[in-house]
């Protein structure tokens, strides 16, 4: 049974920095597509950025350029590092794990159904 835990949410001032880690466990191969989808009050789930197992990554328009996404294949480790953060930034963070290739999110779609597994979020507050 694969289980996602993220950490590195928390509260930080417009412009700032964060990064935001996902541990993984029961992954026994790297052939999955890992990403992160943050939510906001009242809001859908929208996805940031995708990386598949070759470190072909995608990313969210809002996000792109200020984000980005990595993994560790050794580990199963994935990371959002998170620059220039805005107040519409501010939302729940999750990581997501499936097997197989990764959707384009920048695609119109309700991309959070193509991912099987999740972790249960970590919070990031932006003030301006």
């Amino acid at each position: 049974q694969v289980q996602l835990q993220e950490s590195g949410g928390g509260s930080v001032q417009s412009g700032g920095s964060l990064r935001l880690s996902c541990a993984t466990t029961g992954m026994t191969h790297i052939y999955y597509c890992m990403a992160w989808f943050r939510q906001a009050p009242g809001l859908k789930r929208e996805a940031v950025a995708v990386v598949d197992y070759r470190d072909v990554t995608i990313y969210a328009n809002s996000v792109k350029g200020r984000f980005t996404i990595s993994r560790d294949n050794t580990d199963f480790t994935q990371y959002l590092q998170m620059n220039g953060l805005k107040p519409e930034d501010a939302a729940r963070y999750y990581c997501a794990a499936t097997p197989g290739g990764c959707p384009d999110i920048r695609q119109r779609g309700d991309w959070q159904r193509d991912f099987q597994y999740w972790g249960q979020g970590t919070q990031v507050t932006v003030s301006s």
